[in-house]
């Protein structure tokens, strides 16, 4: 179809995939630039048979170019010109580079490992509204990392229960109390209710420690609910919403973003596992993360450096970390990173949850850095002496790594991390270094 041309250099404005393929087999067995031509004629100016209706001059304009070819790990990277896609519309550019190509039958697999974004397309999203440094200066924390909770159990908690399961968290000394992702709007747990009597422990537990507490309240609903509801957060002092990004789509993500820019913008990844662990299919963790940050999450989930419960890969981690809290990416085929300019894009802060410990606080920092929300639901619930207590514990694994302190030998001088420690153990001690 005539696609490829390994001496193209990519232009300015040319938004770049780079993709895993697995050619499938018609009447023979398709070669890896066979697949690629199916995949970029498929996504952009092509179809299964000629036809015409583009005139040449267009056609120029327009007309992808497969530019790499790699047979021996199986990858291509395409540069699609920006005219191609519809600036400022990420549902219609990931149904372009990311639609129907899954489901062609001239592929046996295909994922998608990165997007480059030029700068044109960049310009038409607003990104962050507060990113890692509002954040902070709302919180009024300079250095050290956010710690928080989710309320567990996910549901089933009663607003009023829920309210002083953060009571409790906030007065042990963690910054954040957050819902869960699928905590909406429940019989036994109304939203408003919910906003309400947790907002009110906020303010009784800030007028108490002087320290301000943020509540990451869910949202996620039909679109006109999702702002109704952030509405709601917003006129009863709330700070911080929270959405389901995956699950609410690409149009309802950037909906929220862009009609309430005072809040900041909590981004939950639930349900990427169904098209993210597939190391053969699927689209990666850091092309969601890529799209996350271009849209406007102030914060996103990436994982736990290897160090809890979900399924983590810890150098991919990085990489999707760098995505987030850098300006500039290079590029790297031993990783499959393309290079990315953030131009006026803010940076995101990354979020590391899901089973993480009080025991494991010091090597998760160490892996993932200090710019990082670390949260623990079970970590703090399940402590043998309460939430209370697992609060301080996490707040005290957080202070042996800022103070530079062996963290068994921080326990002996701090009971409650103690008793965490007793319960779970610890990940991997850290030497620290004068």
């Amino acid at each position: 179809m005539g696609f490829t041309n390994l001496k193209y250099k990519p232009k300015e404005n040319d938004l770049i995939c780079k993709f895993y393929v697995e050619p499938g087999k018609l009447k023979k067995q398709l070669t890896l630039k066979e697949a690629a031509e199916h995949i970029t004629a498929e996504s952009s100016i092509g179809t299964w048979t000629d036809v015409g209706g583009i005139s040449p001059a267009l056609r120029k304009k327009i007309t992808p170019h497969i530019f790499y070819i790699n047979t021996k790990d199986k990858t291509i990277k395409i540069a699609y010109p920006s005219g191609l896609f519809e600036t400022g519309n990420m549902s219609q550019i990931m149904s372009a580079i990311a639609g129907n190509i899954f489901g062609m039958k001239e592929l046996k697999n295909l994922r998608l490992l990165d997007i480059s974004f030029p700068k044109d397309i960049i310009k038409s999203f607003k990104g962050p509204e507060h990113g890692i440094e509002g954040i902070r200066k709302i919180a009024k924390i300079k250095k050290r990392p956010f710690c928080g909770t989710i309320v567990k159990p996910k549901v089933g908690r009663t607003a009023k229960g829920h309210a002083q399961y953060a009571y409790e968290a906030w007065s042990g000394g963690l910054d954040l109390v957050k819902d869960d992702e699928n905590l909406t709007d429940m019989k036994f747990n109304k939203f408003e209710e919910r906003v309400i009597r947790t907002l009110e422990m906020r303010d009784k537990v800030e007028s108490e420690t002087g320290e301000k507490k943020l509540y990451v309240c869910n949202v996620s609903a039909e679109s006109n609910e999702m702002l109704r509801r952030a509405q709601f957060i917003n006129d009863h002092g709330g700070r911080i919403t929270m959405i389901d990004i995956l699950t609410c789509g690409w149009a309802g993500f950037e909906t929220l973003r862009n009609h309430h820019p005072n809040l900041i913008v909590h981004a939950h990844r639930a349900g990427h596992g169904m098209f993210t662990h597939n190391p053969r299919n699927g689209m990666t963790m850091l092309a969601v993360a890529k799209i996350a940050r271009l849209i406007g999450s102030d914060s996103l989930h990436i994982g736990t450096f290897g160090m809890g419960k979900m399924r983590s890969e810890y150098k991919e981690e990085l990489n999707i970390r760098d995505a987030l809290v850098k300006k500039r990416i290079d590029e790297n085929d031993k990783e499959h990173v393309l290079e990315q300019n953030w131009h006026n894009i803010k940076y995101v802060m990354p979020v590391s949850s899901g089973g993480l410990y009080p025991g494991v606080i010091p090597e998760t920092i160490n892996r993932g850095g200090t710019d990082l929300f670390l949260q623990a639901g079970g970590g703090v619930a399940g402590h043998p002496n309460g939430v209370r207590s697992g609060a301080k514990a996490m707040r005290q694994a957080i202070d042996s790594f800022m103070k530079k302190q062996d963290i068994l030998e921080y326990a002996k001088e701090h009971k409650e991390l103690g008793a965490a420690i007793k319960k779970w153990g610890i990940g991997k001690r850290i030497v620290y270094y004068e």
